[in-house]
């Protein structure tokens, strides 16, 4: 707010475009098509979907604590997005032409939060029931890659300053860290891996 970073948000995103026209990023021309593929799934259509089949899913299994941790902890995600961007206020970059139209005030990043909160969310669910250490790190390493393509995808586009994107990533895995924290926290005092195992063996 104070204005401290603005020279380096500024030379970050005029790095990523050509310096004879700023309108135009570096790179081969299917890198900024691939920003767009990557920018839509931090976005609140696609995450909205991931998150309807994912309670969908754990519905049917029955598992329905689980069902209400990742209803609680997406929506808290973007709640908390919502009051930080109102809070801020901080206009979008101005410094290079937008590849993509926004609207919403700059700080933080809603796709890097937000796409952090779901998809390390998930991707903790998922290695609770996967089977092996690599496994488990495989799932946690393909959300959080993720979470990194798309908040690398707003500053090739233009649409975002590098400490939006920071200040995002940092806000969501703190709280899905929490929310993780809590959810392990009500797993042994109310039996949450019990219901697991009844509704594995309800399944078979």
């Amino acid at each position: 707010m104070g204005g401290d970073t603005q020279q380096f948000d500024e030379r970050i995103l005029k790095a990523l475009r050509r310096p004879d026209n700023l309108a135009v990023p570096r790179g081969p021309a299917w890198l900024e098509l691939a920003a767009f593929d990557i920018t839509a799934l931090g976005g609140p259509t696609v995450l909205g979907l991931t998150v309807a089949a994912v309670l969908g899913y754990l519905l049917l299994y029955r598992l329905y604590r689980n069902a209400l941790f990742v209803l609680l902890a997406s929506a808290g995600g973007w709640i908390l997005n919502d009051i930080l961007k109102q809070l801020f206020a901080r206009p979008r970059p101005n410094v290079v032409p937008h590849l993509r139209e926004v609207m919403s005030p700059s700080f933080p990043s809603g796709h890097a939060l937000t796409s952090a909160v779901v998809f390390l969310t998930l991707g903790t669910l998922l290695m609770r029931v996967a089977e092996g250490r690599l496994l488990k790190w495989y799932c946690i390493g393909v959300a959080m890659l993720t979470t990194m393509l798309v908040g690398a995808s707003r500053l090739y586009l233009g649409v975002h300053y590098p400490t939006d994107v920071l200040a995002g990533w940092l806000v969501g895995l703190s709280w899905a860290l929490i929310c993780w924290l809590v959810e392990r926290s009500i797993e042994r005092r109310y039996g949450l891996k019990q219901e697991r195992v009844e509704a594995k063996q309800t399944a078979d």
